[in-house]
């Protein structure tokens, strides 16, 4: 409970101020229950500013991202699983060592590469860089190689090709880990700041992360109107965690299961 309590009281509070037109100007918290709220910030953010488009463009790029993650993510952590090829135990180690390299290593590289294909200010440097993530491959890759072969070999013996086997039979199996990945890949998209802020200059490409910090900095730290966008980027992360949040203890128990 206070634990519950101590998450819960900073949401509160970020409804609370966005309600108000100046809440730094407060001299008492008592104030708050004086004064009349209003939906004037909210209001604000969506007719003076473009943050309808910042919405948008998070949308559009954490689906994006998202689906590119689950299909790739669990092709690849297929064909790690279930076939033997060359350089296999090198390539998947490979991917390994990926996921313990931080992105601010590769920011300046990634960089000059997106500005070589002439990416700046566009969807493909905002998508590209995120679509298969090297845990979304470890992920699958674990679940898959801990699920029984015997429905695949039954497959094959009828005469079912491989695509049909991964799409009919594996991945319906893979639901508990799928909507996992899924879950993870989307908030992590959403909440994503350092890439969509060194590849987008233009107002109308920004998300919503980088689109509160240019806010903070025009509107010199307008708390009414900060916590009013940062209540708008909240939604879709509470709206997901009210709706999944059993599939992701369900998803996380299951694959902990697997022997």
């Amino acid at each position: 409970m206070i634990a519950v309590i101590a998450m819960v009281i900073p949401m509160l509070l970020m409804l609370m101020f966005s309600l108000f037109e100046s809440p730094e100007l407060f001299a008492s918290p008592l104030e708050f229950f004086t004064t009349a709220p209003s939906f004037s910030n909210y209001v604000d953010i969506f007719v003076t500013d473009t943050f309808g488009r910042y919405f948008a463009n998070s949308l559009f790029i954490a689906t994006v991202v998202t689906i590119g993650n689950v299909l790739l993510g669990s092709m690849s952590g297929y064909a790690f699983a279930r076939y033997e090829f060359k350089g296999k135990k090198l390539l998947f180690a490979s991917v390994m060592g990926l996921m313990m390299v931080p992105h601010q290593v590769i920011m300046i590289p990634l960089y000059r590469m997106m500005v070589a294909f002439d990416w700046i200010n566009t969807f493909w440097a905002l998508i590209i860089p995120g679509v298969l993530a090297p845990f979304a491959i470890f992920l699958m890759r674990q679940y898959i190689k801990a699920l029984p072969s015997d429905m695949e070999d039954a497959a094959r013996i009828d005469g079912a090709g491989e695509l049909y086997i991964f799409f009919r039979i594996v991945l319906p199996l893979c639901k508990p880990v799928i909507t996992v990945l899924a879950i993870y890949t989307f908030l992590g998209s959403w909440n994503a700041f350092l890439y969509p802020f060194l590849f987008t200059s233009l107002p109308e490409m920004r998300t919503l992360p980088v689109g509160l910090a240019y806010y903070i900095g025009r509107q010199s730290i307008d708390w009414g109107h900060l916590m009013a966008g940062a209540s708008i980027s909240a939604l879709p992360v509470l709206i997901l965690f009210l709706l999944f949040s059993k599939k992701i203890i369900e998803g996380l128990t299951a694959g902990a299961l697997k022997e």
